[in-house]
């Protein structure tokens, strides 16, 4: 399952993260790259205790922990501070999955879902999709700089080389209460129909409040907490 989720930061964060990333120092990022990684990964990246990154990190913890969407289709159980990249000058990422374990401050994370939040607009830069292979084939994304994709971790995925311009993103890596792709997607299905109906038919309605039991019930039988 992939969901857009537009507008995670607003016009004024996204000015003002990108302020403090532009007087950051930058290093190559194949230094945080994997065995698989390493060979086709050519982008810049902030080091992990850089402290513009763990500034800009903070502020999109905070949007995230505000944000119903994310919430409903990630279940996040933890969430690794986001790390940042860049590409430029044609630099581009081949064809990865990431690393199924990644350590957390000394513990060990499990990554089900993979997240991109863009920060640079899409006419600033030439290139730089982000192209995610599933069952249907490759999903091409290159979103509003405050709007961020999230995505399997499981799934085979590459940037396209920056022929112009300069592309930054966030990244980072969910361990969802909720392992299964197929189980979080059904009941992120579900969360938005009874979300609906209670719209349409109000809180009190017998059939929300069925349908709502219904829901904490799987989340019940399907969760790791």
């Amino acid at each position: 399952m992939m969901v857009h989720i537009p507008r995670v930061l607003g016009p004024q964060q996204v000015a003002e993260c990108r302020q403090l990333l532009l007087q950051a120092h930058w290093v190559d990022g194949k230094g945080t790259a994997g065995h698989q990684a390493i060979t086709v990964k050519d982008n810049l990246q902030l080091p992990d205790d850089s402290g513009e990154a763990k500034a800009v990190g903070q502020v999109i913890l905070q949007a995230l922990e505000r944000n119903p969407l994310f919430i409903s289709a990630a279940l996040p159980q933890s969430i690794l501070p986001p790390r940042f990249n860049c590409y430029q000058g044609g630099q581009a990422y081949g064809a990865h999955v990431d690393n199924a374990i990644i350590a957390n401050q000394g513990q060990r994370m499990r990554t089900d879902l993979s997240a991109t939040l863009f920060l640079t607009e899409p006419q600033e830069y030439d290139g730089g999709e982000l192209l995610v292979d599933d069952t249907y084939g490759a999903h091409s994304v290159k979103l509003a700089a405050g709007d961020m994709i999230l995505y399997p971790s499981t799934s085979l995925h590459r940037v396209n080389p920056v022929t112009r311009g300069a592309r930054i993103s966030a990244f980072f890596w969910i361990q969802s209460m909720v392992r299964d792709d197929a189980e979080r997607s059904l009941l992120f299905q579900l969360d938005n129909s009874v979300q609906q109906l209670n719209r349409e038919l109000g809180n009190g309605h017998a059939s929300c409040a069925q349908l709502t039991g219904v829901y904490h019930n799987l989340l019940r039988r399907w969760a790791e907490v």
